[in-house]
């Protein structure tokens, strides 16, 4: 009785115990990411587009820039992003997206254009990844990178000045090292070239000159190294001691009245909902990472601990409202607008997101930013997450609300439509503002423009990328989410909680057939194996941001193209030569003799016709054999030596050489570099095995590509073992009968020789 009594007891204890853990667990998985990028610096005309959205606004300073966002810097354009742990620059006409940003993935969708990436920091588990149309390249190391992809889709190339990382497409894998550069061209294949870096440009060197003055922020001393945006605060204000909060930093330049949260507007960004987007350019570390006070007639900025990673807050604020807050507005036939406000949250102070998080979350965002008790935290965290009591905070002090012009707020209407706050800010009174209930959330529901952002309302055309660039896919290593639902979607079910964003589970249950549960632009990489590059072929130098590679007037046509007759996705062992990148051996003055036994490659084989399959490509342009050039004549010395092919080669034997482009000529095909005629040269004979009647592979000659024998001026040796293989005169069948020597120069017949004799002895 007694153990069936216990058993009776226990079974809810144990229900409420499970009902608690797997609340906790689904709030851990409906955790926001610790960090974000943030857009900090425009140049030109760059457009953005939130996530899930369709239309292009103008960038703004200090957006915070997460999963789905798109970015296109136009022509003439650059933009750069901070994410604590790097720094990534866009040069002229790129289309940038995050596939994916979170604590331990940043995956970069890069569909054409170039990217400067710095990676100060990389975390053993962390995914840092660019996906282009042809190849996703993984970085491995900290270091700097340079990604870029053509116009076409069709290549990629990537630098790397310091680091390593590793190309990955059509089931093959490349490294790529410190000091190397690496050509990958082809979607379906992979074709890849991999050369030592060439110098910087001018979109390198603006690079170089931002890192050098980020590396040289005296801000660093004071922050965690987390902490986005520290580098704009050496510019703008100082740094001093404070006696309760130690080092704290001070804005000057500031308007006469200047409080934080003032000069800015608020945008509706998932998954934190309302989020602080602020006017001044040093406008983003302060009001999303530490803590203001009001100390001596200035407001101060204090940051978290240096040693704790940072996790980035929307805003960190309290909210204040409630029916008749403020001053009501007019809002047109007799309709009041209730007023929203809200103060930065002061030293000390536990921040309580409007969003759904887990407890661990709750201790980390804010161990991160100031210092205080995880005592209070979990006490606070109490009180109004798991009560769910949002107004009952009457036992807490808040420092800063009482502080004259601490307090701002808006009309919810100018609030929602994130129109300018300094412009839309309404009086509140001290004890208006003491009074006020005050809430972590601001319950106002989002608007079409709140996402946007300010620059939806100005109505303003803006640069969009081309078509082809926002359609075309990439391909990934790491399968990323899911792609965002739009607004749209769930604009019904936010106005039903106003200020709450919704969870994980809610969004997906939103997805419809229109909202693809796979991202439709990206493309899986097989898993790839490690392949060896070619390594002996120049990359061309990129020229100010632009991809390199390119022919002249053909805008997006890469020079390393595959070879003739592989197919534009053919993978070949060498890449073709480039310019005047010829081997040794077609260097002037490196020309074989034409010596007896050094014959020329012999035709097709009888039958193969001219459609016979060969291994070598045509020759094009003035791409002509030694033999072919004018006053390139073959010594007639019984004894000059020509040099002979690599054992074993032949020469019919098959060869993986791609075809040689403009005046890229072999030795033998350079003017004025004839045999030589010394007497004591020796003859080489042809390699075993190769024979005068071994089938070739070679393919036919075109333009003036002609055997030796069909030059003029260079006629046969008529030295014993040097004449030519029964060459056939024009337009007959039969061979040629040698040439006979002049009259005079014959050796007497023996009848002859008798006559001169017995004319002697008379």
């Amino acid at each position: 009785m007694q153990t069936r009594f216990r058993n009776w007891l226990c079974a809810p204890l144990v229900g409420a115990l499970l009902t608690v853990a797997l609340t906790q667990q689904a709030a851990a998985d409906d955790d926001p990411p610790g960090r974000v990028a943030r857009l900090n610096y425009l140049q030109g005309s760059v457009s953005f587009q939130p996530a899930g959205e369709t239309d292009w606004v103008s960038a703004a300073i200090n957006r915070p820039v997460t999963t789905g966002d798109k970015l296109w810097a136009d022509n003439g354009s650059r933009a750069e992003l901070h994410l604590g742990s790097a720094t990534i620059r866009l040069a002229s006409s790129t289309g940038f997206s995050f596939l994916n940003l979170d604590d331990r993935t940043v995956q970069i969708q890069l569909t054409q254009g170039a990217l400067n990436i710095r990676v100060r920091r990389l975390g053993r588990n962390e995914n840092f990844e660019v996906d282009t149309p042809n190849q996703a390249f993984s970085i491995l190391r900290p270091g700097l990178y340079r990604v870029q992809a053509s116009e076409d889709g069709n290549s990629t190339i990537v630098t790397v000045r310091s680091g390593e990382g590793e190309a990955t497409g059509a089931g093959q894998s490349y490294t790529v090292e410190a000091g190397q550069s690496g050509s990958f061209t082809g979607t379906d294949s992979l074709y890849a070239n991999i050369v030592d870096a060439d110098g910087l440009d001018d979109f390198d060197n603006w690079c170089e000159g931002r890192d050098r003055r980020d590396d040289g922020s005296r801000s660093a001393r004071y922050v965690s190294p987390g902490v986005v945006g520290y580098e704009d605060l050496d510019e703008n204000g100082s740094w001093r001691s404070d006696s309760n909060y130690g080092n704290v930093w001070v804005p000057r330049e500031v308007p006469v009245g200047w409080a934080p949260y003032h000069y800015g507007h608020w945008a509706w960004i998932s998954p934190w909902g309302w989020t602080w987007v602020d006017d001044a350019p040093w406008g983003y570390a302060p009001f999303h990472y530490g803590r203001w006070v009001f100390v001596e007639e200035n407001w101060c900025w204090v940051p978290g601990p240096i040693a704790i990673e940072p996790v980035y807050a929307p805003a960190l604020v309290a909210f204040i409202g409630g029916p008749h807050f403020g001053v009501a507005v007019s809002i047109g036939g007799g309709g009041y607008d209730e007023n929203v406000g809200w103060f930065p949250l002061g030293p000390r102070e536990v921040y309580v997101p409007g969003y759904n998080v887990s407890r661990e979350y709750v201790n980390r965002v804010n161990v991160s930013n100031t210092t205080v008790n995880t005592t209070t935290i979990t006490n606070v965290y109490n009180t109004q997450v798991t009560n769910n009591i949002n107004n009952n905070t009457t036992n807490i002090t808040y420092i800063n609300k009482t502080v004259p012009g601490a307090v701002t707020a808006v009309p919810q209407k100018a609030f929602a439509s994130a129109q300018p706050v300094a412009k839309a800010a309404v009086a509140v009174s001290p004890q208006q503002a003491a009074s006020a209930s005050v809430s972590p959330r601001a319950a106002v529901a989002p608007t079409r423009n709140s996402v946007l952002g300010a620059s939806a309302s100005t109505g303003s055309k803006v640069a969009q990328p081309p078509a082809a660039a926002v359609n075309r896919p990439v391909i990934a290593k790491v399968p990323p989410p899911p792609p965002p639902v739009p607004f749209s979607i769930q604009q019904q079910a936010l106005a039903a909680h106003p200020g709450r964003p919704l969870g994980k589970n809610e969004v997906e249950s939103l997805r419809s057939a229109n909202v693809p549960a796979t991202q439709p632009l990206v493309r899986q990489a097989p898993p790839g194996k490690p392949a060896t590059p070619n390594t002996n072929h120049a990359v061309s130098q990129p020229t100010n941001g632009q991809p390199a590679n390119v022919q002249p007037n053909t805008p997006g046509k890469p020079f390393n193209v595959p070879p003739p007759g592989a197919g534009g996705n053919a993978p070949s062992n060498n890449p073709p030569r480039l310019r005047n990148d010829r081997p040794p051996s077609a260097q002037p003055n490196n020309q074989p003799s034409n010596e007896p036994g050094n014959k020329p490659s012999n035709p097709p084989p009888p039958g193969a016709g001219g459609n016979a399959p060969t291994n070598n490509p045509p020759r094009l342009r003035n791409d002509r054999p030694t033999s072919a050039q004018p006053n390139n004549r073959p010594s007639n010395e019984p004894s000059s030596t020509p040099s002979s092919p690599p054992p074993g080669a032949g020469g019919n034997a098959p060869s993986n050489n791609p075809p040689r482009l403009h005046n890229d000529r072999p030795p033998s095909a350079q003017p004025n570099n004839r045999p030589s005629n010394e007497p004591s040269s020796t003859p080489s004979s042809s390699p075993p095995g190769a024979g005068g009647n071994a089938p070739s592979n070679n393919p036919p000659r075109l333009h003036n590509d002609r055997p030796p024998s069909a030059q003029p001026n260079n006629p046969p040796s008529k030295e014993p073992g040097n004449r030519p293989s029964n060459p056939v005169p024009p337009g007959g069948n039969g061979p040629v009968k040698h040439p006979q020597p002049p009259p005079g120069n014959q050796p007497p017949s023996p009848e002859v020789r008798k006559k001169n004799e017995s004319d002697q002895n008379r």
